[in-house]
């Protein structure tokens, strides 16, 4: 008997999933999707495609349509938390009942931001694959769990067939060994990767995180890693499920129960990449470097620890690189060597799929007791789903942040990405809990700087971008 390949946890998850290999040295192959899931922006035109086929959804049971992107995030919800983009959540409701898929649209107890609502519901288990029309379904590698991004057309494609075609990916490592300081994050901690690799640093890459720092993060911090990890070009991020795993899973709603979740577990265990197995790269991070980041351009790769100041653009080589950073420069109306804590913020936002679990609000509620926002800043929390949102006012979070000054608001993906009335105005600076920085990002015309959130909520109190460990320091996501 021949000696077993060894291979990575990435290329098992393909191979479990891989139906037929459509060329002949299997980079292209016919991938089964366990589960996805849908919202009102990025699906009405595969349903669209469908109807006009006259095709039905392969497996409806195995997709959930959530309202998430478009919606408003008003305190209260009624009939104007549909305006002005009714008609496009009323062709996804009627999408989702035609075709037999269950919807949790804006008045569901379990509405929420996509990314942050199958987690809540033990959807997301170690070994499955999981494809969603958002670029952060990655979030779920943090699961053991393959999670990647498609487009509308393959999205149809799903759909139809609970099939993908699929492009395997090269595979990197990155280790993480050393202990996070005191102040400093998952979320400082994958700034600091993207900043090292670049913006495209893993395109055509699956990442595995590995290390013992990885090993001590919160199921919530593993989560944030995962989801900015296509920040770097990465398509897929992956990291091996554990007993913090597990004991999150357990007891979720969805989730196995019983004799059945004892037997998974079992079976879970084995999703690691074998000893011998060989990545295509391999990048070591020592998190005890590690200080709390911020970005200051207009890319996820454009940062620096909050104890730097603005670069100067022509001190660096690359005259692409260089070009790049003036006119991000002159986006942000910075000027090179400007200390970073003398920026001065018009708003704070905690959300988004990166950053609006309950862990992220507490993290932040403990930088914000017994302290006010700053008189020059509109600050706004929107919790990543209402489960989260009723657990943070369990636990009186919700009064925090209030008594402090910052709106409460409904789950939605909101300033995230402004698709609704939530949006920076053209000029406005904001720290921002979320994932990307871009021009526009925001609201047009509006500045972007990305941090965690016990960041924002000290930038928020200061009214200008400050270091967390000022206010005594946390370490969660």
């Amino acid at each position: 008997m021949g000696v077993k390949e060894s291979r990575t946890l990435y290329d098992k998850l393909v191979d479990s999933h891989t139906i037929d290999q459509i060329d002949n040295i299997g980079s292209e192959v016919l991938l089964y999707v366990d589960r996805t899931v849908l919202n009102e922006y990025t699906s009405p035109q595969a349903f669209t495609g469908l109807r006009d086929a006259g095709r039905k959804a392969w497996r409806p049971e195995a997709a959930l349509g959530v309202v998430d992107h478009v919606n408003s995030t008003q305190a209260e919800r009624g009939a104007l938390s549909l305006q002005p983009l009714d008609i496009q959540s009323d062709y996804f409701s009627r999408n989702c009942r035609d075709f037999g898929i269950e919807l949790f649209d804006l008045f569901h107890h379990q509405q929420g931001i996509e990314h942050v609502v199958l987690p809540d519901l033990g959807l997301v288990l170690p070994g499955l694959v999981i494809a969603a029309g958002d670029s952060h379904t990655t979030t779920y590698g943090a699961f053991g769990t393959l999670g990647f991004g498609i487009g509308t057309s393959d999205i149809e494609h799903l759909l139809a067939t609970q099939t993908l075609v699929y492009r395997r990916l090269k595979n990197m490592r990155v280790t993480v060994g050393g202990q996070l300081p005191l102040g400093t994050t998952a979320k400082d901690l994958i700034m600091t990767v993207i900043r090292q690799i670049g913006a495209a640093g893993a395109t055509g890459y699956a990442l595995e995180f590995a290390g013992s720092v990885v090993a001590e993060l919160s199921m919530e911090g593993r989560m944030t890693i995962c989801n900015m990890a296509v920040e770097s070009g990465a398509r897929a991020a992956v990291m091996a499920p554990d007993k913090k795993t597990f004991d999150y899973i357990a007891g979720k709603p969805k989730a196995p129960f019983g004799n059945a979740f004892g037997i998974a577990c079992a079976r879970w265990k084995d999703l690691v990449s074998d000893l011998s197995a060989r990545f295509d790269r391999d990048i070591y991070i020592d998190a005890s470097c590690i200080e709390p980041m911020v970005t200051w351009g207009t890319s996820p790769d454009q940062a620096l620890p909050i104890s730097g100041r603005v670069p100067d653009p022509d001190n660096e080589l690359n005259p692409d690189k260089r070009r790049d950073n003036w006119r991000a420069l002159e986006y942000m109306g910075l000027q090179p060597g400007m200390e970073l804590t003398a920026i001065e913020v018009d708003y704070a936002f905690i959300g988004s799929c990166t950053n609006a679990r309950i862990e992220d609000l507490r993290s932040a509620a403990a930088v914000l007791e017994g302290r006010r926002v700053a008189s020059s800043v509109r600050a706004i929390v929107v919790p990543g789903s209402s489960e989260v949102r009723r657990q943070a006012e369990r636990e009186g979070i919700d009064c925090i942040f209030i008594d402090a000054g910052f709106e409460w608001r409904q789950s939605g993906c909101s300033m995230c990405l402004a698709m609704n009335d939530d949006f920076i105005p053209p000029g406005g600076r904001c720290a921002s809990s979320t994932n990307r920085n871009f021009e526009g990002r925001q609201g047009v015309d509006s500045r972007t700087h990305l941090m965690s959130p016990a960041m924002v909520a000290a930038a928020a109190v200061s009214g200008r971008l400050r270091d967390v460990r000022e206010f005594g320091g946390n370490n969660e996501s």
